[in-house]
């Protein structure tokens, strides 16, 4: 008979956690360069140690397994270091977009119960104010030599042998697959973000299905630009990568001259982007200047490639082999890749389900549609969400029928290529990241000049989707003498002071009236085929989009 110490035994001996997933990594590789962050340099062994060290400066600060950890930040290898050691305590770590504002992120902590957040001196303002605001005990910060008064320092904490040698026992043992590594905030019908709850299991078994669909392999010379905070780049790219034993050289964000010159400097093999970063670099002058031709493997996703553009890049990197990636952070977040043998046939599909995902595109009663005709996304999958932090009714929603519902309308050929159409919840996608229309229309309404507002994706050749508000001004303030030019600013100034960069609308059109169908709904379709011609003709007044990135 098995006693409960055996059995105890037993499980951790079977145990499959992000932690031991790394260790693995850490003792086939041990010396191999792993990260590279400006001057500092990491291998497979010190990557290792140095998640080991911050998991346990974690824990002495007080914080238990399970308590969410909020990181506000850009990239940097203290980033990269917070989440490893996060997932080796048992800590949940909370990835929130660092162009958020104060208020934004507020609600992020708030709903996650955030106990700790680390951030960097350049966002502590912002952070500060939301920790004082919700009373969080732990702050600390992602940058060398940057922390703040009470605080704690992951980058000193990583290198100082005052929190383990290499010979230590290591923390976390009792982490168990199926807790919950990540909260990936995404934005739902409502417009406000839901905690998508990732167990180290999911991840790991999405981390499977990208080494083998995206042909991973220790020889590559990886480019990480895009946000870590973003799913893509963390789950799809750099965490899978890193358990092949890749050599990664990471960056702030995807400036194309800074991008091009490493790719020529570091003979990249390896680089993912989303379409808007792709046409910001064929767009540079470099392009034709570099050296590119290290490169073999290319990556996009995040939002829908224009077929032209596609054929430019494949044109002008001759011999590369390009995938085209889907999904959702919900789902890990890949649910889908068309692979470079399949471009020629399909340039406009994102491919089919990969090893871990099971896929149908079903009619309102969950029914399969025919090839050629619309339907919704459902998935099965072990990479997926075991539900979202402290919302069981969006919860159950999503899973309604037994499958998870993507949100997202395709059409389906007979081998079972998805061709996506269109989005059922009212989201933006903008340069790859996912914008509520809803929380963009409530803060123009604050705006003492707007009757009504419609928000809507409106194509545009750099953003592919831009943010695009359809307002209708009260009659005082329409028949006020002001210029629709200068109104049109104002509209912009305004929403610039409430919303993070990406959601502040690219341009305000101003009409008569919103078109509504006999029961007073709005009929925001009709206004997205009225102005689908507009995206040359933006305003120049709306903020450029942050880098892409999402969750």
């Amino acid at each position: 008979m098995t006693t409960g110490s055996e059995a105890a035994q037993q499980q951790r001996a079977r145990r499959n956690t992000i932690g031991d997933a790394l260790r693995r990594s850490a003792r086939r590789f041990r010396d191999r360069p792993a990260l590279r962050f400006g001057e500092r340099q990491w291998s497979y062994a010190a990557l290792d140690l140095a998640a080991d060290r911050v998991a346990r400066c974690l824990l002495a600060q007080g914080l238990k397994p399970g308590d969410r950890v909020l990181a506000y930040g850009r990239n940097s290898d203290g980033y990269l270091l917070a989440w490893l050691g996060c997932a080796r305590a048992g800590l949940i770590h909370v990835p929130a977009n660092f162009a958020l504002t104060a208020g934004e992120l507020e609600h992020i902590a708030r709903q996650s119960g955030a106990a700790a957040l680390l951030t960097q001196p350049a966002l502590r303002a912002t952070a500060e104010a939301v920790r004082g605001r919700l009373g969080i005990a732990v702050a600390g910060t992602l940058e060398e030599g940057a922390a703040g008064p009470g605080g704690f320092d992951v980058l000193a904490a990583a290198q100082d042998p005052r929190w383990g040698g290499p010979g230590d026992p290591p923390p976390g043992e009792a982490v168990r697959d199926e807790d919950v590594a990540q909260l990936l905030y995404t934005s739902g019908t409502t417009g406000l973000p839901k905690g998508a709850m990732m167990t180290h299991r999911a991840l790991l078994a999405e981390y499977m299905s990208c080494i083998v669909e995206l042909e991973f392999a220790g020889e590559d010379r990886v480019l990480a630009s895009l946000p870590l905070y973003h799913s893509a780049q963390m789950h799809c790219f750099t965490m899978p990568q890193l358990l092949v034993g890749a050599s990664i050289v990471l960056i702030e964000a995807p400036e194309p001259a800074r991008v091009l010159e490493l790719i020529e400097r570091h003979r990249i093999s390896s680089f993912f982007a989303p379409p808007t970063v792709w046409i910001g670099l064929l767009r540079h002058p470099d392009f034709a200047r570099r050296d590119l031709g290290a490169l073999r493997k290319i990556y996009y996703g995040a939002s829908i490639m224009p077929v032209p553009v596609l054929q430019e890049l494949r044109e002008r990197l001759p011999g590369v082999r390009p995938f085209n990636c889907y999904g959702q952070s919900e789902i890990a977040p890949l649910a889908t890749v068309l692979r470079p043998e399949e471009h020629d046939a399909r340039p406009g599909s994102v491919g089919r389900p990969i090893l871990n995902v099971e896929t149908r595109v079903v009619d309102a009663a969950m029914r399969d549609v025919a090839p050629g005709e619309r339907g919704e996304i459902v998935h099965r999958s072990p990479q997926l969400l075991v539900g979202y932090w402290d919302n069981p009714e969006e919860t159950a929603r999503a899973f309604e029928g037994g499958w998870f519902h993507s949100g997202d309308v395709a059409e389906v050929d007979a081998e079972g290529y998805l061709y996506i159409v269109d989005r059922t919840k009212d989201l933006i996608n903008t340069g790859g990241v996912l914008v509520a229309s809803r929380e963009v229309e409530e803060a123009l309404f604050t705006h003492p000049a707007v009757a009504e507002v419609a928000v809507i994706a409106v194509p545009d050749p750099r953003w592919i989707e831009a943010v695009t508000a359809v307002v209708v001004l009260r009659a005082d303030a329409a028949g006020g003498g002001a210029a629709p030019e200068e109104i049109e600013r104002a509209l912009i100034a305004h929403a610039r002071e409430r919303l993070a960069p990406y959601k502040v609308p690219k341009r305000v059109i101003l009409t008569d009236a919103l078109p509504k169908n006999t029961a007073g709904k709005l009929l925001k379709r009709e206004l997205r085929a009225r102005y689908a011609g507009t995206g040359d003709a933006a305003l120049g007044h709306g903020l450029a989009a942050p880098a892409p990135g999402g969750g």
